[in-house]
This record gives structure tokens, sequence and C-alpha cells, in this order.
């Protein structure tokens, strides 16, 4: 049957586009499902300011009547004014076993993109870092952190014979947590934070942690400034991001780092993993998924480090 490609542009499209990602992974035991409404909001530029500032399209494969596919192509005008090259990206791609239908999708993003007047196609990647982005090619057998991608393994061979390349390698580590740190580790630690003037501090109350949303995120922009695919958060998404973020996060986790100006210049901000809370919720808060993530969040040996950042300056001091 022929390949019917669609422009996605009613809420109601959106839903099916979102709901398409939930049946094609339904019998995956590592897929970890995201939350329906964060996913449909992510797509709403009247709800996330980061799709106000790109070109954006979102197309659906149809074949036979039934959805076999998804892309979503994004012109970001702030990373391309960084970089100075002017390349799309695809994001949220997902299809069926199938080359054809895989092909279909990313030709007319790229024909998209052409017509935009760039000159290439990079993905998977978001609106920001923030969003979606990177696509799983090994460590299908592991259970990943909400914040992870998760991906049919037949994508990778699809992709390449297509004729794209991998780019960069992004790794995840899973780390067993020792039951004592070694005295000459807390020695370092404590040489360094004489030396450098740093303090940490902890919070007990989201009520406190939300007053340094902004200048958090701020040192995110310039921790991550040099990394690949990167792009600026300004004043708006800031807020957008302490808005949807700040609120959720267990506040006695977070470590901010201060230096002896009391300028924040480190940040360190782990969850309890969710991962599984959220398969159990399949998408949806209500009337059950709440009270997985409730649970989760108060009794959980697993903690997934979301985000990480220090001022350039006083990278590599140890």
């Amino acid at each position: 049957m022929a390949i019917e490609i669609i422009e996605a542009k009613s809420k109601k499209d959106i839903k099916r586009f979102v709901n398409f990602q939930f049946d094609l992974y339904k019998n995956d035991k590592m897929w970890v499902p995201p939350l329906k409404t964060d996913e449909v909001k992510a797509l709403l530029a009247g709800y996330n300011p980061s799709i106000r500032k790109c070109d954006t399209k979102i197309w659906l494969a149809i074949q036979d009547g039934h959805i076999v596919g998804r892309i979503c192509g994004i012109i970001n005008h702030q990373y391309i004014e960084k970089k100075g090259e002017k390349i799309a990206r695809f994001s949220r791609l997902e299809f069926i076993d199938d080359r054809d239908v895989v092909k279909c999708l990313l030709e007319t993003a790229e024909n998209w993109a052409k017509e935009k007047g760039m000159k290439g196609i990079d993905g998977p990647l978001g609106f920001t870092n923030l969003d979606h982005q990177a696509m799983l090619i090994e460590g299908f057998e592991h259970l990943p952190s909400v914040a992870s991608e998760y991906h049919k393994p037949y994508y990778k061979a699809h992709l390449e014979a297509l004729g794209y390349e991998k780019e960069m390698d992004w790794i995840e580590f899973r780390i067993t947590i020792p039951e004592s740190i070694q005295e000459r580790t807390e020695k370092i630690a404590d040489v360094v934070k004489e030396r450098s003037g740093i303090y940490v501090k902890t919070f007990s109350r989201t009520k406190d942690l939300m007053q340094y949303g902004r200048p958090l995120f701020k040192l995110v922009n310039e921790s991550f400034n040099d990394l690949f695919s990167f792009v600026p958060l300004d004043d708006e998404m800031i807020d957008f991001y302490v808005a949807k973020f700040l609120p959720i996060l267990k506040a006695s986790f977070v470590k901010l780092i201060f230096d002896r100006e009391d300028q924040l210049v480190g940040f360190i901000i782990p969850v309890p993993s969710l991962s599984k809370a959220m398969q159990k919720a399949k998408g949806r808060l209500y009337p059950f998924g709440w009270y997985h993530l409730m649970k989760a969040y108060k009794n959980n040996d697993v903690i997934d480090l979301m985000l990480t950042g220090i001022d350039p300056k006083l990278q590599g001091m140890g």
C-alpha cells in the first residue's frame, strides 16, 4: 500500500502523533512511557515558548488507514545564529520496521528544510537540549531513566542505509555507590573547597530552591555552551523550565555550589528513579499514575542524575 505523509496541524492530530509512540512500544518491557499530556503540550506553541522561536512542521505517515510513522522538522534560529550553519533538525522520529516508511518521513523533512534554505539536517534533536534528543543504538537490555531515549533496535540500520552517519556518542553510566567514601577522596574534596572557597548549599523545601531557578538555568547556559548542539535559553525559556521542572524535584536531593562571593558556580540535580513508576502509570497521572510516582519518590534505592554543571572558570579543578 502507498504511504501518505500528512501534516499534523490540529490538537487532535498532535494527540495522534503522541499516541503512535505508545502503540509502537506497548510490548517493549524496557520502554519508559512519558506523560501524554506533557508530550502534547510540548508540541503546542501556546504552551512551549521554544516552539515560537523555531520554524516547525509535524508529520504523520499513514498506510492503509493506520499511522505507521511520525517525524517533526525543526529550524532553530538561535542555534543557526550561534553556529553560523544553516542546519535543520529532525525530532521525535518513530516508525514501524519498514524502510520505505522512514525514507518517506526523512525525505519530507529534508525537502522542507531545503525549501527553507537549509544546507543539511541533523537529528534526532529537539527544540532545546532539555527536549528529546539522541537515538539509542546500544544497551537495549537496560531500563532507561525518564530523561533517556529508548528506540527500536532496527532504527540504526534503516537510518544508515538511507545515508545517515553517527556524528556524536553520548554515553550513560550506571554507578554502584560504595557503602563508605574513601578517606583520601574526602581529603581531596576538603582541600579543593578550602583553596577555592566554595561551599555547598542544601535544601529542605522546594520554596527555598525556587529562588535560585533563574541563576541555575543561566549557569546551564554558561556550563553547557560548548557542548554539541546546545541551544542557549533566553529569559522566557528559563522561566518556562523553572516553572516546569523545579516544583517536581525532591529539594533535599539538589545541591548548589557557591564561591566565596556567594555566586552560584555549580549544581547537581539527582532525582529518585521514576522509570518503573512511569511504566506503571502508562502515560497518565490519573486515576492511579500519581500514586506510583509518589511511592517511587518516597521509597527508592536508585537515583538518576538529571542535570549537573560547573562554571567554566572552575572546570578541571577537581
